[in-house]
């Protein structure tokens, strides 16, 4: 099967994906987001998320099949998350994927939400094929991780990842801090754009010649997060009669500056010692602006190529999951069985789970 039509189901977090590919070309990309229902509580609340799944699911897949042009029958198979990611949301997904799986009597696979976010780049359009090996850094809010990428279907290396806050989550404890809304990442882009990148001096975690030796492709933001909290009480406690504004822009940039610094200097990194000289960036914390500008500029210095999908396919979506389940088909894998569940700690080197015997 060439061009295969899947339908990719992703509720791994607070957005329910829908997403339809005929092969390597995006038909459909529908996502309802739950941020709101969660935003007076300042982060994801995993109950919250589930139910908001249960909602969405139904008008999202009527949504994307409209947009696609193309009815239930006409699929070829049904793709979905089965983790890592909130245990209960997924659990939302799987079941629904099940479900219309066996009802359609159509092939299930069973895939990897972080594989899928490589996949993602599959499908922008007129760009050149992705090439192997590459170095990925995926960055979102409740993940962090560096990986190895020899071949998309059958090959990733996970090199190093978050050990605490991910990336995303640190910026939206630091967006608490200064009173900016949730989600932080937006809104300390937002800030930080009047702001000195380097007004202080945030620490870059792991990055010690100590620190290396063990965890040279991990990350760690809590301790910068600690380190602006401890900061703005030493300013405030200073300032105790109010008399000078917390300069939120220039503790902003200087925050995402010490974050930026740290998965460039990463990834680069491990571009260098493995030899690649082909970065791919990944995950909704990548639409930010000094982020995307610092990996372009500091890649182009070191001679690697940067590749970046649309913005509106960073973020968890269906599509990307459809599209690895195309590149499973495609290459000839069978289907996954029923025997699989949620699982919120899979490890990225299983790209499909519970892949069928061949006969």
């Amino acid at each position: 099967m060439s061009e295969p039509l899947v339908l990719g189901i992703e509720t791994s977090c607070d957005e329910t994906g829908i997403g339809i590919v005929r092969g390597r070309t995006l038909l459909s990309n529908t996502i309802a987001s739950s941020m709101d229902e969660h935003a007076r509580f300042g982060g994801v609340v995993p109950e919250v998320a589930a139910r908001a799944h249960l909602e969405a699911l139904q008008p999202a897949i009527d949504a994307a099949l409209a947009e696609a042009g193309v009815g239930l029958d006409d699929l070829d198979a049904v793709a979905v998350t089965s983790g890592p990611g909130l245990a209960g949301a997924l659990m939302v997904g799987v079941g629904a994927a099940k479900g219309l799986a066996v009802s359609l009597g159509k092939p299930l696979y069973a895939v990897n939400h972080l594989v899928g976010h490589i996949a993602a780049d599959i499908l922008t359009p007129d760009s050149a094929p992705l090439e192997y090996p590459t170095i990925a850094l995926l960055v979102s809010g409740g993940h962090t991780s560096l990986l190895h990428v020899r071949d998309l279907t059958t090959d990733v290396e996970l090199l190093g990842e978050t050990m605490d806050d991910a990336a995303g989550e640190a910026f939206d404890k630091v967006a608490r801090l200064l009173s900016l809304p949730y989600p932080g990442g937006p809104e300390i882009d937002r800030a930080a754009r009047d702001g000195d990148p380097h007004a202080i001096r945030f620490p870059r975690g792991l990055s010690r010649t100590s620190d290396l030796a063990k965890h040279r492709y991990d990350f760690s933001f809590s301790g910068l997060k600690t380190a602006v909290a401890r900061w703005v009480e030493r300013f405030e406690a200073d300032q105790a009669d109010g008399a000078t504004e917390l300069p939120v822009a220039d503790v902003a940039a200087s925050f995402r500056e010490a974050v930026v610094d740290v998965l460039v200097t990463k990834a680069l990194a491990a571009c260098a010692d493995l030899g690649v000289p082909r970065l791919l960036l990944g995950g909704g914390v990548i639409a930010n602006r000094r982020l995307r500008e610092v990996a372009l500029e500091r890649a182009a210095e070191a001679g690697v190529t940067v590749r970046i999908p649309p913005l509106s396919l960073c973020t968890d979506n269906g599509a990307m999951i459809a599209a690895l389940a195309a590149e499973l088909i495609s290459s000839g894998r069978p289907p996954s069985t029923l025997a699989f569940g949620a699982d919120s700690t899979l490890p990225v080197t299983e790209i499909q789970i519970a892949e069928a015997v061949p006969a």
